[in-house]
């Protein structure tokens, strides 16, 4: 089983609608492949403070697992970011 975590970019071109979230949600957790996630609130710098230029578009992560890293993508085709002209982008965990 690989394990996934998705960071959601906020750049969308409209405004994601609460009706979208929540039918998504409903298909994640359906799914069985979806394991969690958040929002990311307010950031705390330690060390070089350029690093967080980095990440400051990133406003939320997913975890997924799955053994078919494709069934991840065919459920993100409709994640509202993606339905609202923003990007997603699905990184896979190295196993330890």
């Amino acid at each position: 089983m690989s394990q996934y975590i998705l960071l959601i970019h906020g750049n969308t071109t409209t405004q994601t609608k609460p009706e979208e979230w929540d039918h998504f949600f409903m298909l994640a957790r359906q799914s069985g492949l979806f394991k969690g996630g958040s929002e990311i609130g307010n950031r705390v710098v330690i060390g070089q403070a350029q690093a967080l230029k980095s990440s400051d578009h990133i406003t939320g992560f997913m975890r997924f697992d799955s053994e078919n890293r494709q069934e991840i993508v065919e459920l993100l085709e409709v994640h509202p970011v993606v339905l609202n002209g923003g990007a997603v982008e699905l990184c896979e965990m190295p196993k330890s």
